[in-house]
């Protein structure tokens, strides 16, 4: 038997909205190391986007580390493999390789070929062995494949589909067959860091990575026979078309699109011919809240809002809770923005954006949008801008701001 925990998308040294995540990043991580030690693993795979940018800073590199060597003490037997995600400078990943073989960790951050143009096998296949001794699975370790690891793309095919998701194709074919040339029916693990169609994104913190305008590949490109697919890039915890092909997910919320994932790690036991798979969340480092947890606040409320959350005074910036605020408007509101942070200024918040929910477009700018088709030359500027404003705001332009479109439109 063995027992893989499954991670990926650290994005270790990021920012949001100008503060530090390290706090949070420190905790997960330690959460993290804890769950292993009492799941009993026998592998670790992170599944690339250990860092958030491609000059991570030396507080981040350093976290890394410290995670990796408190594993190989708390767990001496442990199996470590990190492969590099879009995200993640990838040479500087591989760098210590020397070293980081010593400590039994496998970083592989580009694919290497040999001679002869095939993936390195000695370099991409790591066995995992059993507490016995015994090899019980491998790992094909695969990291993001840029333009640079993909065979030829030929444009100009007459095959039906994308020629993009063809030369990723071919290229996972060509090693699949290799690794099976070499272990046989053994049980193969393989890691992917792509996106996989029909897969829940998180709208605006992902990029979409394929290359030529493509973004994801169809789940058959991961053939049935494969043990377990760890899969990293999305942030939400799931499965893509089946059980055993899986998104690990980030730690914790990346941003206000993650706060309410379930979010943590994948432990997979293989045990002889079975793979079962489980979510193991971890808690959250700091809280990330949605305030009003339903409904939504005039920008009056807010303050009462606050101060109903009964949180600490004193607490230091970093564990202050990120706070989303859902706002109901019945009228524009200008400098809200501002509004909204001097209010939160008296409170141990960091606010991460607001929402704002609008009353129903009135009857008579709603027939105005829905009618029959109208050439915008016979329409004057002034009225498309009121149904404009109308259709945003959910009320008509005050004197103001037809004043202020007067302007505007001059100066054109």
């Amino acid at each position: 038997m063995i027992r893989i925990l499954h991670t990926a998308d650290w994005h270790l040294g990021q920012t949001l909205m100008g503060w530090s995540r390290d706090l949070e990043h420190e905790r997960a991580l330690a959460a993290l190391v804890e769950t292993a030690v009492a799941r009993e693993v026998d592998a670790l795979i992170v599944a690339g986007d250990v860092f958030d940018t491609q000059n991570p800073s030396a507080r981040a590199e350093r976290l890394f580390y410290d995670t990796l060597i408190t594993l190989r003490r708390r767990i001496p037997h442990l199996t470590m493999i990190v492969t590099a995600g879009n995200h993640d400078p990838a040479g500087r990943l591989e760098a210590p390789r020397p070293v980081l073989a010593a400590l039994g960790i496998h970083a592989v951050g580009t694919v290497t070929r040999s001679g002869a143009g095939d993936i390195d096998l000695d370099r991409h296949l790591v066995p995992l062995p059993e507490r016995s001794g015994a090899i019980g699975a491998h790992v094909l370790v695969l990291p993001y494949l840029g333009p640079a690891s993909l065979p030829p793309i030929d444009r100009r095919s007459e095959e039906p589909g994308s020629p993009v998701v063809r030369a990723v194709r071919t290229f996972h074919e060509a090693a699949f067959t290799a690794a099976r040339a070499r272990i046989g029916a053994a049980p193969l693990v393989v890691t992917g860091h792509l996106a996989v169609g029909g897969a829940t994104e998180s709208e605006g913190a992902e990029r979409r990575i394929l290359i030529g305008g493509e973004h994801a590949v169809p789940s058959d490109l991961f053939p049935a026979d494969l043990a377990y697919v760890a899969l990293g890039h999305l942030h939400r915890p799931q499965a893509a078309g089946r059980p055993t092909l899986r998104y690990a997910g980030s730690l914790f919320p990346l941003s206000a699109t993650e706060r309410d994932y379930d979010h943590g790690v994948s432990v997979v036991t293989l045990d002889a011919d079975t793979v079962s798979v489980e979510h193991v969340s971890l808690p959250r480092p700091v809280p990330f809240l949605r305030l009003p947890r339903q409904g939504t606040l005039a920008p009056e409320e807010i303050e009462a809002a606050l101060v109903d959350l009964g949180l600490v005074a004193d607490l230091p910036i970093a564990e202050h809770p990120w706070v989303q605020l859902a706002l109901r408007l019945d009228r524009p509101a200008p400098g809200l923005k501002a509004e909204l942070d001097r209010v939160a200024e008296a409170f141990p918040v960091r606010l991460v954006g607001h929402t704002i929910d609008r009353p129903e477009t009135s009857p008579a700018t709603a027939t105005a949008e829905t009618g029959a088709f109208v050439d915008l030359a016979e329409r004057d500027p002034e009225d498309l801008f009121r149904l404009a404003f109308a259709r945003c705001h959910g009320v008509d332009p005050e004197p103001p701001h037809l004043d202020a479109f007067a302007e505007i439109r001059e100066e054109v």
